[in-house]
Protein backbone atom coordinates (compact mmCIF):
# COMPACT_ATOMS: atom_id res chain seq x y z
CA UNK A 1 0.00 0.00 0.00
CA UNK A 2 1.18 3.13 -0.84
CA UNK A 3 2.76 5.66 2.17
CA UNK A 4 0.57 8.52 1.61
CA UNK A 5 -2.44 6.00 1.88
CA UNK A 6 -1.46 4.02 4.92
CA UNK A 7 -1.92 7.31 7.47
CA UNK A 8 -5.13 8.31 6.60
CA UNK A 9 -8.95 6.96 6.86
CA UNK A 10 -10.19 6.20 3.45
CA UNK A 11 -14.21 6.38 2.72
CA UNK A 12 -15.67 3.67 1.54
CA UNK A 13 -19.06 3.69 0.51
CA UNK A 14 -21.01 5.91 -2.26
CA UNK A 15 -19.70 8.81 -3.81
CA UNK A 16 -21.43 11.77 -3.29
CA UNK A 17 -21.69 14.47 -5.97
CA UNK A 18 -18.83 16.43 -4.52
CA UNK A 19 -16.90 13.78 -5.23
CA UNK A 20 -17.54 12.82 -8.55
CA UNK A 21 -16.78 16.82 -8.98
CA UNK A 22 -13.50 16.71 -7.48
CA UNK A 23 -12.29 13.71 -9.50
CA UNK A 24 -13.50 14.76 -12.75
CA UNK A 25 -12.12 18.70 -12.48
CA UNK A 26 -8.47 16.89 -11.16
CA UNK A 27 -8.55 14.63 -14.42
CA UNK A 28 -9.56 16.97 -17.17
CA UNK A 29 -6.48 19.58 -14.83
CA UNK A 30 -4.18 16.76 -14.52
CA UNK A 31 -4.47 13.63 -16.04
CA UNK A 32 -4.57 9.96 -15.01
CA UNK A 33 -1.32 9.85 -14.11
CA UNK A 34 -1.51 7.36 -11.04
CA UNK A 35 -4.11 6.32 -9.45
CA UNK A 36 -2.81 5.08 -6.21
CA UNK A 37 -1.30 8.46 -5.61
CA UNK A 38 -3.65 10.95 -7.15
CA UNK A 39 -6.62 10.85 -4.88
CA UNK A 40 -4.82 12.82 -2.39
CA UNK A 41 -4.06 16.05 -4.64
CA UNK A 42 -7.53 15.29 -5.83
CA UNK A 43 -8.90 16.20 -2.55
CA UNK A 44 -10.33 12.98 -1.80
CA UNK A 45 -9.91 10.73 0.86
CA UNK A 46 -10.40 7.46 -1.43
CA UNK A 47 -8.37 4.68 -2.54
CA UNK A 48 -6.98 4.67 -5.78
CA UNK A 49 -8.75 1.66 -6.62
CA UNK A 50 -12.10 3.35 -5.96
CA UNK A 51 -11.01 6.44 -8.02
CA UNK A 52 -10.36 4.20 -10.94
CA UNK A 53 -13.23 2.05 -10.91
CA UNK A 54 -15.34 5.30 -10.47
CA UNK A 55 -13.84 7.07 -13.29
CA UNK A 56 -13.93 3.90 -15.48
CA UNK A 57 -17.34 2.57 -14.77
CA UNK A 58 -19.48 6.23 -13.76
CA UNK A 59 -17.74 9.09 -14.47
CA UNK A 60 -15.71 8.60 -18.20
CA UNK A 61 -16.98 10.59 -20.73
CA UNK A 62 -18.73 8.88 -23.51
CA UNK A 63 -20.01 6.31 -21.34
CA UNK A 64 -23.93 5.08 -21.74
CA UNK A 65 -26.04 5.18 -18.66
CA UNK A 66 -29.72 3.64 -18.62
CA UNK A 67 -31.30 0.92 -19.77
CA UNK A 68 -30.50 -0.98 -22.19
CA UNK A 69 -31.41 -1.63 -26.04
CA UNK A 70 -33.01 -4.75 -27.56
CA UNK A 71 -30.03 -4.94 -29.71
CA UNK A 72 -27.56 -4.07 -27.21
CA UNK A 73 -29.49 -7.48 -25.32
CA UNK A 74 -29.31 -9.63 -28.44
CA UNK A 75 -25.78 -8.52 -28.93
CA UNK A 76 -24.58 -9.70 -25.54
CA UNK A 77 -26.44 -12.86 -25.73
CA UNK A 78 -24.99 -13.51 -29.59
CA UNK A 79 -21.44 -12.44 -28.01
CA UNK A 80 -22.01 -14.34 -24.43
CA UNK A 81 -22.96 -17.68 -26.82
CA UNK A 82 -19.50 -17.50 -28.13
CA UNK A 83 -16.86 -15.83 -25.86
CA UNK A 84 -18.88 -16.97 -22.51
CA UNK A 85 -17.65 -14.66 -19.31
CA UNK A 86 -15.48 -11.96 -21.31
CA UNK A 87 -16.71 -9.21 -20.80
CA UNK A 88 -14.34 -6.64 -21.43
CA UNK A 89 -14.45 -8.04 -25.22
CA UNK A 90 -18.19 -8.28 -25.52
CA UNK A 91 -17.96 -4.42 -24.03
CA UNK A 92 -15.50 -3.69 -27.00
CA UNK A 93 -18.70 -4.42 -29.47
CA UNK A 94 -21.23 -1.64 -27.56
CA UNK A 95 -19.43 1.89 -27.78
CA UNK A 96 -20.12 3.42 -24.44
CA UNK A 97 -20.87 0.32 -22.10
CA UNK A 98 -18.66 -0.93 -19.75
CA UNK A 99 -17.25 -4.04 -19.17
CA UNK A 100 -19.09 -4.25 -15.41
CA UNK A 101 -22.48 -2.54 -16.41
CA UNK A 102 -22.47 -5.70 -19.12
CA UNK A 103 -21.62 -8.32 -16.14
CA UNK A 104 -24.17 -6.98 -14.39
CA UNK A 105 -27.02 -6.82 -16.58
CA UNK A 106 -26.09 -10.09 -17.73
CA UNK A 107 -26.70 -11.77 -13.93
CA UNK A 108 -29.16 -9.25 -13.13
CA UNK A 109 -31.67 -9.55 -16.05
CA UNK A 110 -30.69 -12.04 -19.27
CA UNK A 111 -29.39 -15.04 -18.17
CA UNK A 112 -32.93 -14.81 -16.08
CA UNK A 113 -34.71 -14.99 -20.01
CA UNK A 114 -32.21 -17.06 -21.33
CA UNK A 115 -33.01 -19.62 -18.59
CA UNK A 116 -37.00 -19.54 -18.98
CA UNK A 117 -37.08 -18.93 -22.33
CA UNK A 118 -39.36 -15.17 -22.52
CA UNK A 119 -40.31 -15.79 -25.97
CA UNK A 120 -42.63 -18.08 -24.46
CA UNK A 121 -43.39 -16.36 -21.32
CA UNK A 122 -45.34 -13.19 -22.30
CA UNK A 123 -44.10 -10.03 -20.50
CA UNK A 124 -42.93 -11.63 -16.79
CA UNK A 125 -41.27 -9.10 -15.08
CA UNK A 126 -37.95 -9.64 -13.46
CA UNK A 127 -39.51 -10.21 -10.05
CA UNK A 128 -41.66 -12.19 -11.62
CA UNK A 129 -38.74 -14.34 -12.42
CA UNK A 130 -37.36 -14.52 -9.83
CA UNK A 131 -40.13 -15.83 -8.03
CA UNK A 132 -39.47 -18.84 -10.07
CA UNK A 133 -36.08 -19.14 -10.32
CA UNK A 134 -35.27 -19.19 -6.44
CA UNK A 135 -37.51 -22.60 -6.47
CA UNK A 136 -34.08 -24.29 -8.18
CA UNK A 137 -31.53 -21.98 -6.54
CA UNK A 138 -32.53 -21.59 -3.25
CA UNK A 139 -30.52 -24.05 -1.02
CA UNK A 140 -32.30 -25.80 1.91
CA UNK A 141 -33.43 -24.59 5.04
CA UNK A 142 -30.30 -24.89 7.44
CA UNK A 143 -32.08 -24.65 10.77
CA UNK A 144 -33.65 -28.10 10.63
CA UNK A 145 -31.65 -30.22 12.28
CA UNK A 146 -30.48 -33.07 10.41
CA UNK A 147 -32.03 -35.93 12.75
CA UNK A 148 -35.39 -34.38 12.27
CA UNK A 149 -34.82 -34.48 8.28
CA UNK A 150 -33.48 -38.27 7.95
CA UNK A 151 -36.28 -39.34 10.42
CA UNK A 152 -38.90 -37.01 8.67
CA UNK A 153 -38.30 -38.44 5.24
CA UNK A 154 -38.16 -41.93 6.97
CA UNK A 155 -42.12 -41.48 8.53
CA UNK A 156 -45.10 -42.09 7.03
CA UNK A 157 -46.80 -39.72 9.12
CA UNK A 158 -46.29 -36.26 11.51
CA UNK A 159 -47.00 -38.96 14.62
CA UNK A 160 -43.91 -40.60 14.28
CA UNK A 161 -41.75 -36.97 14.03
CA UNK A 162 -40.14 -36.31 17.48
CA UNK A 163 -41.11 -33.90 19.84
CA UNK A 164 -38.62 -30.89 20.39
CA UNK A 165 -38.99 -31.30 23.96
CA UNK A 166 -37.37 -34.83 23.25
CA UNK A 167 -34.22 -33.52 21.52
CA UNK A 168 -31.68 -32.43 24.27
CA UNK A 169 -29.69 -30.24 21.43
CA UNK A 170 -32.38 -27.71 20.93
Amino acid sequence: MAKSVENRALKKGAWSPEEDKKLIAYIKRYGIWNWAEMAKPAGLQRSGKSCRLRWVNYLRPGIKHGNFTKEEEETIIDLHEKLGNRWSVIASKLPGRTDNEIKNHWHAHLSKRLKYDLNSLPDMSDAEIDQYSSFETDPPPTNVPKALISESSAATSTNSLPSSSSNPKQ
